[in-house]
């Protein structure tokens, strides 16, 4: 811009009035573009510029509170959980427990229903296979002496066998026909020399009505020396 105002073909030194013309300008220029950089007036200034940065004070306290808060909150929700979990532990428990207990108590009561069947069972076999004895004299003594015992008629087995070997000696056919009775007509009949009149009247019910029958003539002659001599072991001669 200053090359266009110096005249071509002179001289580039510059002279005093020039110089002076020159300073001229740049002041106009200047105070130009002051005017220009001059907000007008009700306008608000507009600067490129930043405005400082105000200084801000920080306080930790309100922060500690409200981690003290937070970590509290996490700590009751942990007691919370914890304690949720400790109910449905026990719950679980006791439900075991008590499941453990109801099969307990359902295998006793099976156990109890089993042994009450088979107790039952074995009355049934009992009753429909009654004990036996053997046909001679200690089988005879000795399954009187059971239905003895079942009518409480008193009497050992000394004294049965005792008096049977001196009454008829072993023999249930045995007969008297030459004491009194049989002069009488009602003679003594066998192991226990029993006259019929008192096997009679004597007779157990449940045993045979045979005189002969050796368990229903010792059980009949047994209740009649239970009646009159308080029982055959007592007895130890003629009766």
């Amino acid at each position: 811009m200053l090359k266009n105002i110096l005249p071509r073909g002179r001289s580039r030194s510059l002279n005093r009035t020039q110089k002076a013309a020159i300073a001229g300008v740049g002041a106009l220029g200047a105070a130009a573009v002051a005017l220009t950089a001059a907000p007008a007036s009700g306008q608000t200034t507009t600067t490129s510029e930043a405005a400082p940065t105000a200084k801000v004070a920080y306080s930790t306290k309100q922060i500690q509170d409200v981690h003290a808060g937070v970590t509290g909150q996490l700590a009751g929700a942990s007691q919370k959980v914890a304690a949720i979990e400790a109910k449905q532990e026990a719950a679980a428990k006791k439900a075991t427990a008590e499941k453990k207990a109801s099969a307990k108590k359902a295998a006793a009561k099976r156990e109890a229903k089993e042994t009450t069947s088979r107790s039952a069972q074995r009355t049934e076999v009992k009753k429909a296979a009654p004990k036996s004895y053997p046909n001679n004299l200690d089988g005879w003594i000795r399954e009187a002496r059971a239905i003895m015992k079942k009518h409480g008629i008193p009497g050992s087995y000394e004294g049965i066998h005792r008096n049977i070997m001196r009454e008829s000696s072993g023999n249930p056919k045995a007969i008297n026909d030459w004491d009194i009775n049989a002069i009488n007509g009602i003679p003594s009949k066998g192991l226990l020399q029993v006259i019929p009149p008192t096997f009679a009247a004597y007779h157990v019910p449940g045993t045979s009505k045979d005189i002969y029958d050796p368990v229903a003539n010792i059980v009949a002659a047994c209740n009649y020396a239970a009646d009159k001599y308080g029982t055959m072991d007592n007895v130890d001669s003629a009766y």
